[in-house]
């Protein structure tokens, strides 16, 4: 067997053997490191959750799909901007310009209108006899939808041109507004009253995949022909009109559509749009700019904690090394060199912070099996890559802080150590 391999396995085990005699002491330092990578694989784990539920969600709205929409903020809110929302509304005839004028690379157009859940002060309600839901959004949508962002059903079918056409009082619910008002799973043929209006239930949606905080607001939604929803609320203005570019032509379909938006609109050369586009990624891509910010917080936070664990095993180190100087002086005196010496109190720095890793790893383990269990909604996943990272990390603090102490043991002038009592 290589002497070499021998040497490191045998300053692993001393290592260890060293951190288990002293385990309360042991513990209390690297309490810190224990503390900072929890932290960092925690935050990871729950953001890299969040994110796969985002990314999801926007891949069945459709990958190719561009949004047009009046604000930046949520439609059935108009957003938190006073200045957009002072723009005026998107209409619904650019839709159908839109796919007549760019045609070579918009496949499809389709469009929505969004109702407010309170209107005259009175909350939306769905109702049937023994049971009522308010946690419903209303929204009116054109019969192709399903062919620019498909859909699973639990049961039935989307409303057909003819009963748009006809504005006729059909709807399609989500999953939870199912549950809701038909505990039995029965609703396609049934009937709902909403805002005044009876509804005849056409089709249930499947559980929506994907989401924010793992909720998907399309289980709680109720969509009815956009005809039927303009003829119902005349006085709403809140449009969304949806391009599907044409395979490969998305970057294309975006431009020409807000240039040619522009000229619809009259914008002035130099000014901003006074309308929103937006594609799945880039609002993958702004959630990924928040959670950059909080994860580098959780560094910095964590970071305290790792500077913290780091100066006690340098602290404890030193210690060590005043301890044992008689056991350097002999092992100097048996022919042990200065990179033995320096391998073995580096080692054992290593393996301590390599302990606090382990710990800080699996109480982020639990943690996060924690908040799965006490909030069912909130995704969350741990990904090797933080794993690895925190574990690397924890074992380069060892490196790092352990070396000021490796070196001074090894630099002990062996007749020294040997007298020092």
């Amino acid at each position: 067997m290589n002497p070499i391999n021998i040497s490191i396995g045998q300053n692993v085990a001393m290592a260890l053997d060293a951190v288990w005699a002293h385990r309360f002491r042991s513990l209390l330092t690297i309490l810190g490191i224990v503390i900072g990578i929890t932290t960092v694989v925690t935050v990871a784990s729950l953001l890299t959750g969040l994110r796969q539920g985002i990314v999801v969600f926007f891949d069945q709205m459709g990958p190719d799909n561009v949004f047009i929409f009046k604000t930046s903020g949520n439609p059935q809110n108009d957003g938190p901007n006073p200045k957009e929302r002072r723009r005026r509304p998107i209409k619904p005839e650019y839709a159908e310009t839109i796919k007549r004028v760019l045609g070579a690379s918009v496949q499809d157009t389709a469009v929505q209108i969004f109702i407010p859940t309170i209107m005259d002060g009175k909350q939306l309600i769905a109702r049937v006899p023994g049971a009522e839901t308010e946690q419903v959004s209303l929204i009116g949508q054109s019969p192709n939808i399903e062919d620019l962002s498909p859909k699973d059903y639990e049961d039935g079918r989307f409303f057909t041109n003819e009963e748009n056409n006809r504005a006729e009082h059909v709807a399609v619910i989500g999953f939870d507004t199912a549950k809701s008002l038909y505990p039995d799973g029965k609703a396609v043929g049934k009937t709902f009253m909403l805002d005044g209006t009876e509804y005849t239930v056409v089709g249930v949606h499947a559980k929506a995949k994907g989401g924010f905080f793992g909720q998907n607001g399309e289980d709680s939604q109720i969509t009815i022909p956009f005809d039927t929803a303009k003829s119902r609320y005349p006085q709403i203005d809140r449009y969304m009109v949806i391009a599907k570019a044409r395979p490969g032509e998305r970057k294309e379909a975006y431009d020409e559509v807000e240039a040619l938006l522009r000229r619809l609109r009259h914008d002035p050369k130099n000014d901003p749009d006074d309308f929103t586009l937006s594609t799945p990624d880039q609002i993958i891509a702004q959630f990924d700019s928040i959670t950059g910010l909080i994860g580098i917080v959780a560094i910095a936070i964590s970071g305290l904690g790792l500077l913290v664990g780091g100066i006690g095993v340098m602290n404890i180190m030193l210690v060590s090394v005043t301890e044992r100087t008689r056991e350097i002086g002999v092992r100097k005196a048996l022919g042990a060199r200065k990179f033995d010496i320096i391998g073995q109190f580096l080692a054992e720095a290593m393996t301590l912070t390599g302990v606090g890793g382990v710990l800080g790893i699996v109480f982020a383990i639990l943690v996060t099996l924690l908040v799965g269990l006490l909030v069912p909604s909130l995704p969350s996943v741990v990904p090797s890559w933080a794993l690895i990272t925190g574990f690397t990390v924890s074992c380069a603090i060892g490196l790092f802080f352990g070396t000021w102490p490796a070196v001074k043991a090894s630099q002990l002038d062996p007749v020294e150590a040997l007298r020092y009592e």
